[in-house]
């Protein structure tokens, strides 16, 4: 028996008939408004571009200290927190491990105290950094709300909390390009350790053109690996394969415009040539003096990996590299438990490093135009996590992290916490407000810092409304009435 039925069609041809009545929509409402072909075929480079507006900063150097650095236990002293250490704590506490959270109250173990003109004060902790308070700006409001660590990296090193967006450092060099022919625009530092979460997501392209693509430098050497060319090709050999190389791609290229991957392939064999030499010697470090190198701390194994990354940092800078980030390992400051020994045991490995940098720029004039970043993407809770092996949880709704140079103030301090140090309370920075304030400083725009997408225009603000912290600026923008 045939039991194929009129009803039986039409049920099974309602998705059918609801698909065609979706695209005759769509096609009409295309009608009324056809969008607006491009007349020439974009090209993507890192050839040095004009911004929008006069630049206070033209480098960056980012310290990302992936994990989450305890503010409460560096940056914000909270004397209610001591006194209370060990009471129950009967406000909203956001904990990320549940299993192991408590209501106890955990106060500071380390001694703060006044450091520079400006009585900033800091923990013993970074000691180091207290010789250039007066150059640095902290800020002590920071703010992403999700205490997930990739979400939280993901909004502070791409504006937002979802994975697959351009990271900071190849907006920056989509936006610029680059002063250098040699070196690439952007360059990543990694720990011995290995990566940090997320991995090589942290300077990932998104979907902006692969040219702008984040370069690994190793940590140990070879720094950057298949620099030099077999011997066979050395001298006028390479240059000849490479002239012939050229001009197959141009005669491909031309024939396939638009074709950016192909664009950016054939950028980075020109760019490899180049880095033969001046790669290896952007980080050979032996150049410096002794005094320099023993600056960073490189006369001491427990400042030697850290204080290196932080001088090839600046030698990178010096030559025109645009954005310069230097991880450390995965989960480094991500201290649920044993922070007693943890915690001093990392800020004495970065803690000089790190201040030699913000020295070393000043000595060299380049602080004015460098802008120095230390944070990472969330701080810890002032109450105890596991109780047997002491540690802090996750916190994301009020945390510290500090900026000099570039046209940052120094000697500042910017926004408050709680008196425990739980949220921030006053001036709160969120990480688009850091956005904004970077393109600011950048003389960029958003227009800029936007790319037309097959499903619509990406930029890094991403239709939130970042405001720049004019509070933390030599030059804050006018205000107009």
């Amino acid at each position: 028996m045939n039991h194929f039925t009129r009803r039986h069609w039409i049920a099974q041809q309602s998705l059918g008939l609801g698909s065609l009545a979706w695209a005759w929509l769509k096609q009409e409402s295309l009608k009324a408004e056809p969008p607006k072909p491009n007349l020439e075929v974009p090209s993507f480079d890192i050839t040095p571009k004009v911004p929008a507006a006069r630049p206070q900063a033209t480098a960056m150097i980012s310290m990302f200290m992936q994990g989450g650095p305890s503010h409460i236990d560096m940056f914000d002293p909270k004397p209610e927190l001591n006194r209370l250490h060990m009471k129950t704590y009967t406000g909203d506490i956001k904990y990320d491990n549940a299993g192991e959270a408590s209501s106890k109250l955990f106060g500071c173990p380390w001694r703060f105290r006044k450091y520079g003109q400006c009585g900033m004060d800091l923990s013993e902790l970074v000691s180091h950094l207290g010789s250039v308070a007066d150059d640095i700006c902290l800020i002590r409001s920071m703010h992403t709300g999700v205490n997930n660590h990739g979400e939280s990296i993901n909004a502070l090193n791409t504006g937002r909390q979802l994975s697959g967006r351009p990271s900071l450092g190849s907006w920056m060099t989509y936006g610029m390009g680059s002063d250098c022919v040699n070196l690439p625009a952007f360059m990543v530092l990694t720990d011995p350790s290995g990566l940090p979460v997320l991995g090589v997501e942290n300077w990932q392209n998104g979907w902006l053109p692969s040219v702008y693509q984040g370069t690994v430098v190793r940590s140990q050497e070879p720094r950057i690996l298949n620099l030099d060319p077999p011997p066979s090709l050395k001298g006028a050999s390479q240059e000849k394969m490479l002239r012939y190389l050229r001009r197959l791609n141009e005669e491909h290229l031309a024939r396939h415009p638009g074709e950016h991957d192909l664009s950016a392939r054939m950028q980075s064999y020109e760019l490899a040539a180049g880095m033969q030499i001046a790669a290896k010697e952007a980080m050979d470090i032996s150049q410096e003096t002794e005094a320099t190198q023993k600056l960073y701390g490189i006369d001491d194994p427990r400042t030697q990996e850290y204080g290196s990354r932080c001088l090839i940092a600046r030698r990178l800078v010096e030559r025109g590299v645009r954005f310069v980030q230097l991880h450390t390992g995965n989960q480094t400051w991500d201290h649920h438990g044993g922070i007693l020994t943890a915690l001093p045991a990392v800020c004495q490995r970065t803690d000089k490093p790190a201040a030699a940098l913000i020295k070393d720029l000043k000595e060299r004039g380049m602080l004015d135009s460098t802008v120095v970043h230390w944070g990472g993407e969330m701080g810890r809770l002032p109450v105890v996590q596991n109780e047997q092996n002491i540690g802090r949880d996750h916190n994301t709704y009020g945390f510290s992290m500090w900026l000099a140079g570039g046209g940052i103030k120094g000697g500042c301090i910017h926004g408050t916490t709680d008196e425990i140090g739980h949220k921030a309370v006053t001036d709160i920075v969120n990480h688009y407000d850091y956005h904004a304030t970077l393109m600011y400083l950048f003389g960029l725009n958003q227009e800029q810092l936007s790319f037309r997408r097959a499903n619509g225009t990406g930029s890094l603000l991403d239709g939130q409304a970042g405001k720049v912290v004019a509070a933390i600026l030599n030059r804050p923008p006018e205000v107009t009435t």
